[in-house]
């Protein structure tokens, strides 16, 4: 019996007679062992699927969501028996060419792409599809079938993606033609321009950040609010910063991490690409006021308040929005309750944190290429999304 080591209270993966099983933790059943038979060999790619689930599980236990009937995670673990028992034809389908076109790609994105889109959502969603045959006819019908379940933008991009994989097994010699070539060019996706990014003006920001450091339940949220406002970083970066990611002597912030929502687990900036963000004064005197004389250099700048660990993107969206615990009642979130107060003038997700910076950054002038540097987006990302909401432009006089 082989057993996947796992940390106390963890899901753990367990093989037994070469097929594999998931071990839940003793606490979620008052002690009893709970088994899911996955019905699978154990093979390195079984064990990476299996994985995906257990973390997926791991998830619902820590946002006291978990399934006590366990269908949800037996429904997942049958998606991916299925095919299996399909006969194989003579061709390759899509999911044989996808799983060989993610291992391709894998060295040139994040692994946080890797994992969550590549062989995460893209991946459950081939898997699902009607047919998965790679010619005219069964492209067509997987089209049809993704804009009767999905958004046309989801649909849009599955597509798009489906295309470039394709054109790669096609140039690599697996298939003759790519049948979802064009396939995406009628389909009208969500245009993601400067309507969709509504920042925050300057007395807002205060607002937020003052409700946060006052709430007598989540202030301990207030210190990592105010850092997205002064940095504009996202917030898997934010939430993945040491102390030795600081350098004061310097006044310097490394940003080469970014802690996933989803698996809980550090991997590269979203770009893959590591960069430095220069402290002014305000920032310097916010992390010195922030940093304990007795600091450890592997300790987090925002630990999460409820158990000093690491921030659960899960649990702060709650305390941001609010939420419905049961049926009966809702939890109102900070936001909401601005809103309600006059001190916000509307809803809007925290991801808009960021865009008030990269707002407030143009206004004051900032060049856009030092922006980009700063942010981690490329200049045209910037000049495309941005260069329409600036107010202070003004034509100008002879």
């Amino acid at each position: 019996m082989n057993k996947l080591k796992s940390k106390n209270g963890s899901v753990s993966i367990t093989s037994v007679q070469g097929k594999l099983l998931i071990r839940l933790p003793r606490k979620v059943s008052n002690g009893k062992q709970q088994v899911i038979y996955c019905g699978l060999s154990d093979t390195p790619f079984y064990r990476k699927q299996v994985q995906l689930i257990c973390w997926d599980i791991e998830a619902d236990i820590e946002n006291l969501t978990l399934d006590c009937t366990l269908e949800r995670y037996k429904d997942a673990l049958r998606s991916i028996r299925e095919p299996q028992q399909l006969i194989k034809p003579s061709a390759p389908d899509l999911l044989e060419i996808w799983i060989k076109y993610a291992e391709f790609k894998k060295s040139s994105v994040s692994q946080a792409y890797y994992h969550e889109t590549l062989m995460g959502n893209s991946f459950k969603t081939i898997q699902k599809l009607p047919t998965k045959a790679l010619n005219q006819q069964a492209a067509l019908k997987i089209r049809d079938s993704l804009l009767k379940t999905r958004s046309s933008d989801t649909t849009k991009r599955l597509l798009t993606q489906f295309n470039a994989c394709c054109n790669w097994a096609v140039k690599s010699g697996m298939i003759a033609d790519n049948p979802f070539n064009g396939l995406s060019r009628d389909i009208k996706g969500l245009k993601a321009d400067w309507q969709s990014i509504d920042p925050f003006t300057h007395f807002e920001s205060l607002a937020i950040i003052e409700a946060f450091r006052k709430h007598p339940k989540y202030s301990g949220y207030a210190n990592f609010i105010e850092m997205l406002f002064l940095t504009g970083m996202r917030l898997g970066e934010a939430i993945a910063l040491q102390w030795h990611h600081i350098n004061l002597e310097s006044s310097e912030i490394l940003i080469n991490e970014s802690f996933d929502r989803k698996f809980g687990r550090k991997y590269t900036t979203k770009t893959g690409i590591s960069r430095k963000f220069p402290c002014n004064q305000q920032l310097r005197d916010f992390l010195i006021k922030l940093r304990s004389q007795n600091y450890q250099s592997d300790a987090l700048l925002f630990p999460s308040p409820v158990n000093g660990q690491v921030i659960k993107l899960k649990h702060f969206h709650n305390v941001w929005k609010g939420y419905q615990p049961s049926k009966k009642y809702d939890v109102q979130g900070i936001i909401p309750e601005l809103v309600d107060k006059g001190l916000v003038a509307r809803y809007r997700k925290p991801y808009n944190i960021r865009h008030t910076f990269i707002t407030n950054c143009l206004e004051k002038g900032i060049p856009v290429s030092q922006i980009s540097r700063w942010v981690g987006n490329s200049p045209e990302i910037i000049y495309k999304h941005y260069s329409g909401i600036i107010n202070t432009c003004e034509v100008p006089e002879l």
